[in-house]
């Protein structure tokens, strides 16, 4: 990997947000298990080092450990909270119980200059997500930082290179973290800003083309932005050997199976297949209310299409899907022990006996890295900033059963939220804005008679990445346009609540 960094997993939800963080600032990075061996670091020869954080504790028998001797190879070392618990144990340090959990906000007070705080205004406002604390640092560190619950919240020792905190700067909570990331990369590791998309595109280019041979790939198109990029990026790798095709599965959004088809078909003039299998779909949904259940039931579904319709367009070996790092980090441990928050469709929800090997060029990229990619690969605009949606489609805004009935009403609800929040202004500067069908019901009064149907619950956030998001505050007046709209317009509701959580503790999706 020459001189990037790596990113070293101990479990943390944010490992895959550390290694985005540092591609932002121009440095490429990767992300490897925490028990890689010594050997195998040398060999990649990297310029610096990060090791996440993590839910577990190092004063636990079983605590994950790397190999003591990547403290040694001389190579510029960062700890986040697992991360710096970690270091303190391994070089001799002690780690106990904290007096006082802390989760959420603190002020980080500097205790002596350090390059790693290097013109950052102190005091400094952090993101803290820790149960331990330092007792006594190593022999050769000294303590650079506290915050009113942790007199050692950040640690040095200058000679060895190696630096640790307590707090998580790679989380938006914590608004000097790029600065202090930077620090480690220019000031500590000596790193050049040297990676960016455009040589990303080149190498993903070079990479599917050696992987593909001569060989066709069957792409699998919902029309989102993720899938778009990844067909318009093979497209440009190996051209007509790529056979895209879209399934209608009866849970998309309002005229989404014609969008498609005109700017996919008529437009980009890509290979294109059309299916229409919705009865399919929602007869695997019939009576399934279970948010993961639904999830696998569809991915299974998907697959099942996808190899019935390759049979019918010749041989395929590859599956093209537009798998990105928060679907992997919230799925399944891909590369190192990361706690399992959700199934993905992309990775949860795959039988194992699929006729295709998996081709996913985007699983190292965040939303804002695939835009980017997309617009470099040329892509309308429009398409490229449209708003996030589950592979799972409307299933999951469903809360409870799936019907045909709930379908309609949601897709007009939906349709209604998006209009007007296009015709605000405001559809750009928000990371998703979405209607959910909620499975209960309520007594109304309309028309002077007395109604007893569904809610549904408006959902508007703002998000760099979908790891953490905050509510958006619609103007009232937006929010009482849309619900008059809607309890107007959508038969079968007769209320609308809007949605002030944020993620986390909540989840963006409501399933």
């Amino acid at each position: 990997m020459g001189k990037g960094v790596l990113v070293l997993d101990f479990g943390s939800q944010y490992t895959q947000l550390i290694a985005r963080r540092v591609r932002e600032l121009g440095v490429y990075s990767e992300i490897r298990p925490y028990n890689i061996a010594v050997e195998e670091v040398k060999q990649l020869s990297p310029g610096g080092i990060i090791l996440s954080g993590g839910p577990a504790t190092v004063r636990s028998e079983d605590a994950p450990l790397c190999d003591e001797g990547i403290l040694k190879l001389g190579i510029p070392v960062l700890g986040i909270c697992y991360g710096m618990q970690l270091i303190t144990k391994m070089l001799g340090g002690e780690v106990g119980p904290a007096s006082k959990r802390e989760f959420g906000r603190a002020e980080l007070e500097s205790l002596k200059g350090s390059p790693l705080f290097r013109d950052i205004e102190m005091p400094m406002t952090v993101w803290m997500s820790h149960s331990d604390k330092i007792l006594s640092p190593p022999a050769g560190f000294h303590p650079i930082a506290r915050t009113a619950n942790s007199p050692v919240c950040a640690m040095s020792d200058e000679e060895s290179r190696i630096y640790a905190i307590q707090f998580h700067p790679e989380v938006s909570h914590t608004p000097l973290g790029r600065k202090l990331l930077a620090n480690f990369l220019f000031n500590i590791c000596r790193l050049n800003a040297d990676w960016s998309m455009s040589s990303f595109l080149e190498e993903s280019i070079e990479n599917i083309r050696e992987k593909v041979g001569e060989e066709r790939v069957l792409c699998a198109l919902s029309g989102g932005v993720d899938s778009s990029v990844v067909a318009a990026l093979l497209h440009r790798a190996i051209g007509d050997r790529l056979q895209a095709v879209f399934v209608d599965n009866g849970l998309l959004r309002l005229g989404e199976s014609q969008r498609v088809k005109e700017i996919f078909m008529e437009q980009l003039g890509l290979n294109l297949k059309m299916v229409d299998a919705a009865d399919e779909f929602l007869k695997d949904l019939e009576g399934v209310t279970d948010p993961e259940v639904k999830r696998k039931r569809i991915g299974h579904r998907f697959i099942r299409v996808f190899e019935e319709t390759a049979r019918g367009l010749g041989e395929f070996k590859y599956l093209a899907q537009g798998t990105l790092y928060p679907d992997v980090i919230e799925s399944v441990p891909v590369q190192g022990p990361s706690a399992t928050i959700k199934s993905h469709h992309n990775v949860g929800g795959l039988p194992k006996d699929m006729e295709f090997e998996l081709i996913e060029p985007l699983r190292s990229l965040f939303k804002d890295e695939v835009r980017e990619l997309g617009e470099l690969l040329g892509l309308p605009k429009k398409l490229i900033w449209r708003h996030p949606f589950p592979g799972p489609g409307l299933a999951v805004r469903i809360v409870g059963e799936v019907t045909e009935r709930r379908l309609r009403i949601l897709r007009e609800a939906d349709r209604i939220v998006e209009e007007e929040i296009e015709d605000s202004g405001l559809y750009n500067e928000i990371w998703q804005a979405f209607a959910v069908l909620l499975p209960v019901k309520s007594v109304g009064v309309m028309g002077d008679e007395r109604t007893y149907d569904y809610a549904i619950a408006i959902r508007a956030v703002e998000s760099k990445d979908g790891m953490t998001a905050d509510w958006v505050q619609l103007p009232y007046e937006l929010l009482g346009k849309i619900s008059n709209r809607i309890i107007n317009e959508v038969d079968g509701v007769n209320r609308v609540v809007y949605d002030i959580s944020s993620k986390p503790p909540s989840t963006i999706e409501w399933e």
